[in-house]
């Protein structure tokens, strides 16, 4: 059984036991979440709109992690003009516990 969920303003394909990164949530380590769902799955029967809805993915927060550093280096050029900034994105991670 698979669900098509929606956080962060990004839509992930999940089963249970999987483990993704989303956009931060704010939640504290351990804390039981429920998620948004777009459609589920499993086998041939297919559930989307009101019927999707109606169902439950419940996950378990993990962690709260930073990606790797992406620099962005803007220059004009001969103008000696340079600019150089480092981001490092935060997300939470977290474990598809159930699908009802």
């Amino acid at each position: 059984m698979f669900a098509i969920i929606e956080t962060g303003g990004k839509q992930y394909r999940v089963s249970v036991g999987d483990v993704i990164d989303v956009e931060r949530i704010e939640a504290e380590e351990g804390a039981t979440i429920e998620l948004k769902v777009l459609m589920t799955g499993d086998g041939d029967a297919i559930a989307v709109g009101a019927e999707a809805e109606s169902k439950k993915v419940s996950a378990t927060v993990l962690k709260q992690v930073k990606s790797k550093k992406v620099v962005v280096f803007k220059y004009k050029a001969k103008k000696n003009v340079r600019k150089k900034q480092g981001h490092r994105q935060f997300y939470t991670r977290i474990k598809i516990e159930s699908i009802a």
